[in-house]
Parts: structure tokens; sequence; C-alpha cells
């Protein structure tokens, strides 16, 4: 499987984790998950699962208000439900 844009595979032999890392940056803040193969279940369900946190991080940040150019503590704290959710 290949790496997409803000998802990234890690399948090296010498660490102890296999699986996907979000990563997302806006407004100066980076939300990064890591989405093991062990925990969900295989490599595809582990992508699947990242694909649907990406998909509701990123409609919750791009659609969120700003205060001087950052995020609001609000959507902070919604995207930091999200992440914990998956």
């Amino acid at each position: 499987m290949k790496s997409k844009k803000n998802l990234t595979r890690f399948t090296y032999e010498t660490t102890a984790f296999q699986g996907w890392r979000l990563c997302l940056s806006r407004a100066g803040t980076t939300f990064t998950k890591y989405f093991s193969d062990k925990k969900y279940g295989g490599p595809r369900k582990a992508m699947k699962a990242a694909e649907e946190c990406l998909k509701e991080l990123k409609d919750l940040v791009d659609n969120s208000r700003r205060v001087n150019g950052k995020l609001s503590q609000t959507t902070l704290k919604k995207a930091k439900k999200i992440t914990d959710a998956a």
C-alpha cells in the first residue's frame, strides 16, 4: 500500500509500530494520530479508519473560525475529540 497526502505508511521491520500516521497542519497547528495495524485488524482497516478520521478533521478545520490567524480553542477541542475517538 502506498502513502497518500496527509497519510504515511510505516512498515519498518526495525520498529515496533506498523500502520498509518495521519498528519495534518493548518493555521499553525499540527494534528498527528497513529493507526496501528494491530489495533484495527490489518493494514486495510487501519487505512480506512485513518481516511475517515482525516476527512472529519479536514471538514472541521477547513470550515472553522480563526482568531488572529490561528484556530480557535473550541475548534482545537473538537479536533481532539475526533482524533481521540478514532
